[in-house]
C-alpha cells in the first residue's frame, strides 16, 4: 500500500511529492490531464518558497532557469514615463518550469506523475484511504492529499465547502504571446486615463511574454473572450508601438476575482493544499507560493505520523497552521488588489503597488 496518495501534479503535489519522497515515504501522483502543460500562469517565487525549493534539491536548477531584478516599465497614455527595478528578492519563471523542474526531481527519486488517471471516488476506513478510478481501478494509501486546483475534485468529493465569492464578470484575459521586435529587458506596463491596459512581461528562457489585460467588451459591456485578434485589438489602443504585432498565443485564458477558501482543509485522512484550498485575487502573485509553503507544512505532518514519530494528533497540525494562512491570504490579496487598481490609474504606477 502506498504511504501517501496525491491529486494534482502541479507546483503544490509536485513539491509535496519531492518532500515525502526524499523523507523515504512512498507516493503516487495522478493528473487527470493528458500530460505536463507549457503555460506561463503563476511567474514568481518568493525567497521562502525558494528555500522550500532548494531544500528539496532544485534550488540550482531553479535560480539558472529563472531571472531576478526585472525593471518594470511603465506608460501612460502610450507615453513612456518610468522604470521601476523590482526589489522583492524573488525570482521571475514560468510555472511550468517550476514544475518541469519539479517532476525531473521526483522521477529521480523513482516517481513519475501518472497521466490520465481521473479520481472519481474517495472512501476511508481507520487504515487508509481507498481512491476509486474513472477506468474503474482502485488505488489504496495510507493519506491522500487533494492538490488539484480551485475545481478540486477532491474537495467535492469530501464536500467541502469553499467559502467565499466569485465576481460574476471576468476583469482580465490573460495568455502567453510572443511580441517580435519588443525589449525583453522590461516588463512592459500600458496604462490608459481611461483605466485599461495591458502588460507584457517576458518569460525567461522562451521567447514569449505573458500578456495580461483589460478585456474588450461587446455592445452591452460584456467582456469578451481572450483570443489573439483581441490580444491584437487591446495592444494596438493601449500601447499602439509601431512594428510590434503580437503572434502566437499558446495559452488563452480569462481570469475574474475569485476569493474562497475550504471550511476546513482535513477531512480524516484526506488533506487539502494549494489551490484546493484557498483561491484569491493574483496581486502579489502569491498563489504558487502558498501551495509550496502548503506542500512543505504538510509534508511535515504527515512524515511524523506514519514514521511513528508523533501521534495521530499530529494530523491536526496542518489545519492548525494552514487555515489561519489562508484567511490571512486572501485578506492579504485582496487587500493589494484594491491597491493595484487604485495605483495602475497613476501615471508611473503599475503592479509593484501589489508587491508589498
Amino acid at each position: 500500500m502506498t504511504d501517501v496518495l496525491i491529486a494534482g501534479s502541479g507546483p503544490t503535489g509536485l513539491a509535496l511529492a519531492c518532500d515525502l519522497a526524499l523523507r523515504g515515504i512512498s507516493v503516487r501522483v495522478l493528473d487527470q490531464r493528458s500530460g505536463p502543460h507549457r503555460e506561463s500562469r503563476g511567474k514568481g517565487l518568493t525567497p521562502e518558497s525558494l528555500e522550500v525549493l532548494g531544500r528539496l534539491g532544485t534550488g540550482e536548477r531553479i535560480a539558472a532557469t529563472g531571472t531576478r531584478g526585472l525593471v518594470l516599465r511603465k506608460y501612460f497614455d502610450g507615453a513612456h514615463v518610468n522604470d521601476t527595478p523590482d526589489t522583492g528578492g524573488g525570482l521571475l519563471i514560468g510555472q511550468w518550469q517550476v514544475e518541469e523542474i519539479l517532476r525531473d526531481r521526483l522521477a529521480g527519486l523513482g516517481v513519475r506523475v501518472e497521466y490520465g488517471t481521473r479520481v472519481t471516488g474517495l472512501a476511508q476506513d481507520p487504515a487508509g484511504v481507498t481512491a476509486r478510478l474513472a477506468d474503474g481501478r482502485s488505488v489504496r494509501a495510507g493519506y491522500a492529499a487533494g492538490c488539484d486546483g480551485g475545481h478540486s475534485t477532491t474537495r467535492e468529493l469530501l464536500g467541502i465547502p469553499f467559502e467565499g465569492y466569485t465576481e460574476a464578470k471576468a476583469t482580465m484575459v490573460v495568455g502567453d504571446v510572443r511580441a517580435p521586435g519588443l525589449s525583453r529587458e522590461y516588463w512592459h506596463q500600458w496604462f490608459t486615463s481611461e483605466g485599461a491596459g495591458i502588460m507584457l512581461c517576458p518569460m525567461p528562457g522562451t521567447d514569449t511574454f505573458q500578456l495580461q489585460a483589460s478585456p474588450e467588451t461587446d455592445g452591452r459591456g460584456e467582456p469578451l473572450p481572450a483570443t489573439l485578434e483581441g490580444f491584437r485589438r487591446i495592444f494596438d489602443r493601449c500601447a499602439g508601438v509601431p512594428g510590434i504585432r503580437l503572434t502566437e498565443a499558446t495559452w488563452l485564458s480569462d481570469w475574474r476575482v475569485n476569493v474562497r477558501r475550504a471550511a476546513r482543509m482535513r477531512e480524516g485522512r484526506v488533506f487539502l493544499a494549494g489551490d484546493a484550498a484557498h483561491v484569491h485575487p493574483i496581486a502579489g502573485g502569491l498563489g504558487m507560493n502558498t501551495g509550496i509553503q502548503d506542500a512543505a507544512a504538510l509534508a511535515r505532518t504527515l512524515a511524523a505520523v506514519p514514521t511513528g514519530t508523533a501521534g495521530a494528533g499530529a494530523l491536526d497540525g496542518y489545519e492548525a497552521e494552514r487555515l489561519p494562512a489562508a484567511e490571512r491570504l486572501l485578506a492579504d490579496t485582496t487587500e493589494r488588489h484594491r491597491r493595484v487598481l487604485a495605483a495602475v490609474r497613476e501615471p508611473g504606477r503599475g503592479t509593484e503597488a501589489g508587491m508589498r
